[in-house]
């Protein structure tokens, strides 16, 4: 088993285009995926999971898609923080969710206030996050502190505390990163698959890490 996961969830806005659907229909039903796979997750027995929800860059999308997916996450931390509660797991946000409305970093900060002693799977949504930033951010504070290093750069990274990540996922068919955990991923396994965000299910989520575990990692070693 890997000891953290990370999926790029990508496709809601084809999912919905290819049923002549609205794209917020789309991101709906992303959100019950999100359940989902979460859900499982924490059945198996996962150290980590990273989700990336909502990019620095998904503020150029229109006001109106915006809109929804900030009404799609206060709806879903009001829903589903009992149940984080009862089941030990631990929310966290990486990325700069302060500058999201006051009403959700009220509700962020109240998630995280009633997770924080939770010793079960780390749940980690990735908000308003872009990993060159979150990169530049822990190069200046080790600067500041006088010791620039690997290590002390890791020590400000965003998901300090958490495993490393062993695997990443991308739904939709797209191969790329886009700006998600750059740093975490130096040595982690990669796995694209062409379904669809809202299509993605526990089934998909134990195909890629029945993948990892058929791979061998060598760290550069031989």
């Amino acid at each position: 088993m890997p000891r953290h996961v990370a999926i790029i969830m990508d496709g809601n806005g084809r999912w919905a285009k290819r049923r002549m659907m609205p794209r917020a229909v789309g991101h709906k039903r992303g959100v019950e995926a999100v359940r989902e796979v979460t859900r499982a997750v924490r059945d198996m027995g996962l150290g980590a999971l990273t989700l990336y929800a909502f990019s620095s860059e998904n503020w150029k999308r229109p006001a109106d898609e915006v809109a929804d997916l900030m009404g799609l996450l206060r709806n879903f931390i009001r829903s589903d923080i009992e149940e984080f509660v009862a089941n030990n797991v631990r929310l966290r946000i990486i990325g700069d969710y302060q500058v999201l409305a006051p009403d959700i970093v009220d509700l962020i900060d109240d998630a995280l206030e009633r997770t924080a002693r939770n010793t079960g799977t780390q749940l980690a949504i990735a908000l308003n996050y872009g990993s060159q930033q979150e990169i530049a951010r822990a190069a200046a504070k080790a600067a500041a502190a006088g010791d620039v290093t690997p290590e002390s750069i890791e020590a400000h990274l965003d998901t300090h505390g958490m495993p490393p990540l062993d695997l990443l996922v991308r739904t939709s068919g797209e191969e790329r990163l886009s700006n998600f955990l750059l740093w975490q991923a130096a040595y982690a396994e990669l796995w694209f698959t062409d379904v669809l965000w809202p299509d993605f299910t526990p089934a998909h989520l134990k195909e890629a890490i029945d993948a990892f575990g058929r791979r061998e990692r060598r760290y550069g070693g031989r």
